[in-house]
């Protein structure tokens, strides 16, 4: 009986805890068993693993196959295991040689197609994080490697073949180091934001002046007028005004955007997210869309609500709709807060279609950081 080990990394919300991929041969009936709370897109990779090993000239060993994807309490799902769980199979069976001793641990990723090729998977940036902390190597698909370069540049290495990645585990042919993204061509993105400048904006100074003290003392605003008065104009600048994004708060936008249902784009690395929620949203029970949303639900049944898509991010909802509840009557506001919210209202409403009216005294800071219009 042959057992090898591959190692990869599951997803958990944010985070990317470490698996190991187990391969037991032994000698039986012809049998393909995964066991460690695979999810069913899990289950059916043995038939994409049988066919990605026969048509790349590989033997599919005869017997009895278990793969075991320790920790078994962990849940698991996506395709990213395929590619571990064929080299563990070829590990096992003697037809590729092991890993030196003294080399850093390799993770692999990918979903493997019928022929071989390795596809990209969703959210590899979580699991780049992780491996660059522990000082790991990562196999990616092509179509992840600029996704992985945004959090670990110098421990990516890309492949389009399950050939290929054979014969960098052979050292026939190592993979190079997939190119890292250029800081200069990143910094600058991260300064560009969205493209909308403030000084595009002919007039509205009382309401462009409020956007300079808001995005200075990080402020929330409510700009109230007519349709048309130029309320999305500006809030649509806001971000330009705003500091750039640190490596630490860019990693957790990107962390959140990849495992989110849009993906991640490296292009909008270091951008801070600027998101309109409908004017319905306020209206819908239990909605999430004025908050960001939570993130896709886990196997488990319950939802990864640690983070979400409001996180450094600029909120611009395009319409407040309802108001305070009968049964629960407005507090009243203290004689502070009136007259400085009626100075506020004032000065906005002369010479000006638009108001801009203060919601809070001071400095009002919302979780995780992120910005409210």
């Amino acid at each position: 009986m042959a057992v090898a080990t591959v190692a990869c990394r599951a997803q958990l919300g944010l985070a990317a805890p470490l698996v190991q991929v187990e391969v037991s041969l032994a000698s039986g009936l012809p049998a393909f068993c995964i066991v460690g709370l695979p999810a069913t897109v899990i289950k059916e990779s043995k038939e994409r693993v049988r066919a990605a090993l026969t048509n790349s000239g590989f033997a599919f060993p005869a017997g009895r196959i278990t793969v075991s994807l320790a920790p078994a309490e962990l849940p698991k799902e996506g395709g990213r295991f395929d590619l571990p769980i064929a080299l563990g199979i070829l590990l096992a069976s003697g037809q590729l040689r092991g890993r030196p001793q003294g080399e850093s641990l390799r993770e692999f990723y990918g979903e493997l197609g019928l022929t071989g090729e390795l596809k990209p998977v969703r959210g590899l940036l979580l699991a780049a994080v992780h491996a660059r902390r522990h000082g790991h190597e990562l196999v990616v698909p092509c179509g992840n490697a600029r996704e992985a370069c945004a959090a670990a540049p110098r421990h990516v290495r890309a492949a389009g073949h399950l050939l290929e990645v054979c014969a960098h585990l052979s050292g026939a042919s190592p993979l190079p180091p997939h190119p890292a993204l250029v800081e200069g061509a990143a910094a600058e993105s991260a300064g560009t934001q969205t493209g909308l400048d403030l000084a595009d904006v002919r007039g509205q100074w009382l309401a462009k002046r409020a956007l300079v003290v808001a995005a200075a003392g990080a402020h929330s605003l409510l700009l109230i007028g007519p349709p048309g008065s130029g309320k999305t104009m500006l809030a649509q600048r806001l971000p330009g005004l705003l500091p750039p994004l640190a490596e630490g708060e860019a990693l957790e936008v990107a962390a959140i955007a990849a495992v989110s249902s849009g993906g991640f784009a490296p292009e909008r690395y270091g951008q801070r997210p600027f998101r309109t929620p409908h004017h319905t949203s306020a209206r819908r029970p239990r909605s999430a869309d004025i908050a960001g949303g939570s993130l896709h639900p886990c196997s488990t049944g319950s939802t990864c609500r640690s983070r979400s898509r409001a996180s450094r991010r600029v909120s611009s909802p395009q319409r407040l709709t309802g108001g305070p509840s009968r049964r629960q009557p407005r507090p009243s506001a203290s004689p502070a807060h009136a007259a400085c919210s009626s100075r506020v209202r004032a000065a906005a409403t002369r010479g000006s279609p638009m108001r801009v009216s203060s919601v809070g005294v001071g400095r009002m800071r919302w979780p995780s950081g992120c910005w409210r219009m």
